[in-house]
């Protein structure tokens, strides 16, 4: 079986999900039709914008289809009409019900960006960060009516960097997706595809990121606060107040040492504004006010006064 053999469906919105699909497009598989979530109004205008998906799939002459509920039947039976023997899904944004896991004979694949069964749900990369894993990858699997419990497939995996940052990690996997689901489908084609089921007993669940999940806790060690500033960047954003106006905090970097009262600036200078912590301090090389620009701290010092004895809250 060869990849063009395969009717392909591809279910996908956001930038993560491009490189899986043009690694689709360029191993020749024959997509039949893209799905990806319905315009959303972007901006300060509102104005709407295409999933990236879309704007991918119109390029390369492939149908769109961006039903605002995937399980309603006209849906359900539109999608029957395709006759696919595969779904390809990476970051859809909507659940597949049974109703639609049932229609393709070769099954639903999805490139989840995690080590399954490690952080299931809607934002591994963001949570493997903020715990201060050494360690992350792509693991391709069958689809089931649970959430990222069905049988694995292939697992590649990358290193995290003490520094990186979730935008970093997430442009990688990116990356590392494609491949994962180009090995994926060439052991699909050879029939040398083997599942291996989770082990239920080490999973852990990575819910999706609210704003609120960026408030620091000035109590908690200069470690725990360097992994939540990286693993929120660059949203929804890891902040403080200062005088009772957000500050958001990014570039940091944890450092030895007792600094006093947990949120006392300790420094401020143009290598960054030292910050105490519960446990050792917190040097923050980039700082952005709401509404304005992220600044180098530096540039931030001189247009707003941030001095030594300064509280953060």
């Amino acid at each position: 079986m060869r990849p063009q053999d395969l009717r392909t469906v591809f279910m996908g919105t956001p930038d993560f999900a491009l490189q899986t699909l043009q690694g689709l497009i360029d191993a020749g598989c024959n997509l039949v039709a893209v799905y990806t979530q319905p315009d959303r109004p972007k901006g300060r205008g509102k104005q709407l914008a295409a999933p990236p998906v879309k704007e991918l799939a119109l390029n390369n002459g492939i149908p769109v289809y961006q039903p605002a509920r995937l399980r309603q039947p006209e849906t359900v039976a539109e999608l029957q009409a395709l006759a696919p023997d595969l779904i390809v899904v990476v970051a859809y944004g909507q659940i597949l019900p049974k109703s639609v896991l049932d229609i393709p004979r070769c099954g639903c694949i999805n490139v989840h960006a995690s080590l399954l069964p490690r952080y299931r749900g809607a934002a591994p990369i963001n949570k493997a960060i903020i715990d201060g894993a050494t360690e992350t990858g792509i693991t391709t699997m069958y689809m089931d009516v649970g959430l990222d419990t069905g049988d694995m497939l292939v697992k590649q995996s990358l290193k995290i960097g003490p520094d990186e940052t979730a935008g970093q990690v997430h442009d990688r996997l990116a990356a590392l997706g494609r491949a994962t689901m180009e090995e994926t489908l060439r052991r699909l084609c050879a029939g040398t595809l083997q599942r291996e089921p989770q082990d239920d007993s080490q999973s852990s669940y990575a819910p999706m990121m609210k704003k609120e999940d960026g408030r620091i806790d000035w109590h908690r060690s200069a470690m725990e606060i360097h992994n939540q500033v990286r693993g929120l960047d660059p949203w929804p954003g890891a902040y403080t107040t200062l005088n009772g106006e957000l500050l958001k905090l990014a570039g940091t970097g944890p450092q030895a040492g007792e600094g006093g009262l947990p949120g006392s600036i300790i420094a401020a200078d143009g290598s960054g504004v030292q910050i105490a912590c519960g446990s050792g301090t917190l040097l923050v090389r980039e700082l952005q006010l709401a509404g304005r620009k992220r600044l180098a701290a530096a540039d931030f010092l001189r247009g707003c006064g941030l001095t030594p004895g300064m509280v953060l809250e």
